[in-house]
């Protein structure tokens, strides 16, 4: 069966589909080990090898992860953080090289998506498919309805308008207030600037869905495969055929 020499490339882990002709127009990728610079290049992964720096690339098998992270966390693999712990400490027992899907800030908890799957990754943070994200806020003080009325009509930040998709108080309990606010982009601090935009600065955020994958009773720090049904309503929602 032939592929596109990008698609091959994704499907090796090595890069999006974009950037994989960036790879591959730069001069980076030997088919039969001749440098191939065609954007168009089609190959056959039986009969044609692919190098990537030296190297021999294969397709890897895809993993899907859904990880609990905890606050004081950064979202980063592989990376010197100085003394801060880095969320691949919580994957130890994972062999394949996966990768967050976005971010969440370090003192932020909640759901991650972990992948090797770089074309779906990209996809899922692309805003054409206005993926929701569910976050369960905690502010201090009890907040009346109004509040949340309020924050439906949206607010001016310094990059532009922000209007959450939903938002409503879930809980009022011991001089704090529980929200639950989803929104479809992923500007960065959004939900902290949008809630300090009206006054009330987080206490603690925690993110609870991306899309059709939800957190669930996963625990604090743990982290379980993607289900089967999860995984198709996410391709889906990101216009992916599995």
């Amino acid at each position: 069966m032939k592929l596109r020499l990008n698609k091959y490339l994704s499907m090796c882990g090595v890069a999006s589909r974009r950037k994989a002709d960036d790879l591959i127009a730069s001069g980076g990728v030997k088919v039969n080990g001749v440098v191939e610079k065609e954007l168009g290049r089609t190959i056959d992964p039986e009969r044609d090898r692919v190098e990537v720096g030296g190297l021999t690339v294969a397709p890897e098998t895809h993993r899907y992860l859904v990880l609990n992270k905890p606050r004081l966390y950064v979202t980063a693999i592989g990376e010197g953080q100085d003394d801060k712990k880095t969320i691949d400490e919580l994957i130890p027992d994972v062999p394949e090289r996966v990768y967050p899907v976005g971010r969440l800030d370090y003192d932020v908890e909640g759901l991650l998506i972990l992948t090797n799957d770089g074309e779906l990754a990209n996809k899922i943070l692309h805003p054409r498919y206005e993926l929701l994200k569910v976050y369960r806020a905690v502010v201090r003080g009890d907040v009346p309805e109004s509040v949340a009325r309020s924050m439906m009509q949206g607010t001016e930040l310094e990059d532009g308008p922000a209007r959450p998709d939903s938002v409503k108080i879930t809980e009022r309990r011991k001089g704090f207030t529980t929200f639950e606010i989803a929104f479809h982009e992923g500007r960065n601090h959004l939900v902290k600037r949008f809630f300090e935009a009206f006054g009330h600065r987080i206490w603690r955020l925690k993110r609870i869905a991306v899309g059709p994958v939800e957190l669930g009773g996963l625990r604090l720090g743990k982290w379980r495969n993607m289900r089967e049904r999860e995984l198709g309503a996410l391709m889906e929602a990101a216009g992916r055929k599995k």
